[in-house]
């Protein structure tokens, strides 16, 4: 899966918190995330006239209107990041309920930063091999290997 497609998966299943989804599925949006954060922060930063700017007047107007896309952005990512990791979680046959674990998590200063690692962890596991309760492999749907931890 390239990251055409997996962008495409990662906005047309908007709300999809049923199925499992691939690694490429799952890095390459957080790629394309991380990107645009970057960019929209930086150029935003840059553009409000960097830190003289902050500390000894006030930003410029681009500067502040390149945050506001940002802000934009990241509320229009919350939902489809939550579905996407659900059904990451779900292709490692864990319940899609341990997100709330997450979000507890990095809400406790130093305990965060483990909450931040075990996403980065769940990201890289590989999925169940054929189906599992969550759904049939997406890698190889063909696969009928029952791996259920019940």
């Amino acid at each position: 899966m390239g990251f055409g497609e997996a962008v495409k998966l990662f906005f047309t299943r908007y709300v999809d918190f049923k199925g499992r989804s691939r690694r490429a599925e799952y890095w390459w949006p957080v790629l394309m995330n991380v990107l645009v954060m970057v960019v929209l922060g930086g150029g935003g930063f840059i553009l409000a006239g960097g830190i003289e700017a902050m500390e000894y007047g006030e930003p410029a107007v681009p500067g502040i209107i390149l945050w506001g896309i940002l802000g934009l952005y990241f509320l229009a990512i919350i939902i489809p990041t939550y579905a996407l990791f659900a059904r990451r979680l779900h292709d490692i046959n864990l319940t899609a309920w341990l997100i709330l674990a997450f979000i507890v998590a990095s809400l406790i200063p130093i305990v965060s930063l483990l909450a931040s690692i075990g996403q980065i962890v769940v990201g890289c596991i590989p999925g169940t091999k054929g189906a599992n309760k969550y759904g049939d492999d997406p890698k190889n749907p063909g696969l009928d290997v029952a791996d259920t931890f019940d």
